[in-house]
């Protein structure tokens, strides 16, 4: 398919990420657009935050390391996916405009050419979350939070259930079948077998999906060529965008980990690439 070929250049060619400190995109840009909007660092749900509970087994059973998601009034109790979507949700009004996707991927540190491939998740997912609401498709191509789980699409892991509720078990069994060096993480080739083991038949949609979204994945959160369990179980209640975010904007080293210009051009004058350095 075309679109995916051209996400995979996209995300496969470094010089389209960056890992920098956050200068390209100003502090400002997320609190300009519109003042209800505020890091969850600074707002706690009343209301029990699903992941809390059902990841406590890996180690955080306080849940210290996990930061709820923002002042979310029009739900209660988000689940576990409405959480990881809730970054990109810059007013807390329950819609993801196209213009949200794009500044979200900036403030992680996503190029512009990087982020405006990310617009193909507001043409392919507006619908399906829509159909909530009206069998009409929204002609701005905006993503509901509150159906964001009619997204879901097939040849996925499963971690997230059909109502988007979080499968700790599945998410322990991810790690307990594919992680072979016992670090308690996924190299490059363990996340491929990860992705053709997922795979159904008649699901080329699917496929695509699940590998753009493990390819970004592993741009944004690579470390020594892994991605590491902690950052993952961040990345599915949404915890890790906010830290980064935080980070870029108020650590003068910025984000430490991902794929970027800085493990780009170390690869050229090594003369190596990432399969040679990492653990």
């Amino acid at each position: 398919m075309i679109w995916t070929t051209a996400l995979f250049v996209l995300g496969f060619v470094p010089w389209l990420i960056t890992t920098s400190t956050g200068q390209d995109v100003p502090q400002s840009t997320a609190t300009s657009l519109n003042p209800k909007y505020h890091s969850p660092l600074q707002h706690i749900l009343s209301a029990p935050v699903e992941i809390l509970h059902s990841l406590s087994d890996t180690g955080h059973s306080d849940g210290s390391s996990i930061k709820p998601v923002a002042n979310t009034s029009f739900l209660e109790t988000p689940t576990a996916l409405q959480q990881h979507v809730l970054f990109w949700d810059r007013n807390n009004d329950s819609i993801i405009t196209p213009y949200d996707v794009y500044i979200g991927f900036r403030e992680l540190g996503f190029s512009v050419i990087f982020s405006l491939g990310g617009l193909l998740i507001n043409i392919f997912f507006s619908y399906p979350t829509r159909l909530a609401h009206s069998y009409l498709p929204d002609p701005f191509f905006r993503i509901y939070v509150d159906s964001i789980h009619k997204a879901k699409h097939g040849s996925d892991t499963g971690i997230y259930d059909s109502d988007g509720h979080l499968r700790p078990q599945l998410y322990d069994e991810l790690f307990e079948k594919f992680d072979g060096s016992g670090t308690g993480s996924l190299s490059v080739s363990e996340l491929f077998s990860l992705i053709k083991k997922d795979r159904v038949a008649a699901d080329p949609a699917g496929w695509s999906f699940a590998f753009m979204e493990w390819w970004t994945t592993w741009l944004l959160l690579q470390r020594e060529g892994r991605v590491w369990k902690d950052d993952l179980r961040q990345c599915y209640d949404g915890s890790l965008f906010w830290r980064i975010r935080e980070e870029r904007m108020n650590n003068e080293e910025g984000w430490q980990q991902g794929y970027g210009w800085k493990s780009f051009f170390r690869s050229l004058y090594k003369g190596s690439t990432w399969r040679e350095w990492e653990l």
